[in-house]
């Protein structure tokens, strides 16, 4: 469930989600949002356009991945990243 979309700062246009079990993930720098707080998304629903808000020197998607609070390597969930 999406639990932030707004801006933030230095992040610019920013979407958090809880996907329960302690993680969380968060999209930065959008160009603008799809989806509102409280909105429940599926894996694949486009849920913004990247951009450059925020602090940033060109347009690109800043992807973070967080379990129990701390911040975790995304690489480990990507898909066939392995």
């Amino acid at each position: 469930m999406v639990f932030f979309a707004d801006r933030e700062s230095g992040y610019g246009r920013v979407v958090k989600i809880n996907h329960g079990y302690g993680y969380s993930t968060v999209f930065a720098h959008l160009d603008r949002s799809l989806v509102k707080a409280g909105a429940k998304v599926t894996r694949g629903q486009p849920i913004g356009k990247v951009g450059l808000s925020g602090r940033t020197t060109g347009p690109h998607l800043h992807y973070e991945v967080w379990k129990d609070g701390e911040r975790q390597n995304p690489l480990h969930f990507i898909l066939d990243a392995y």
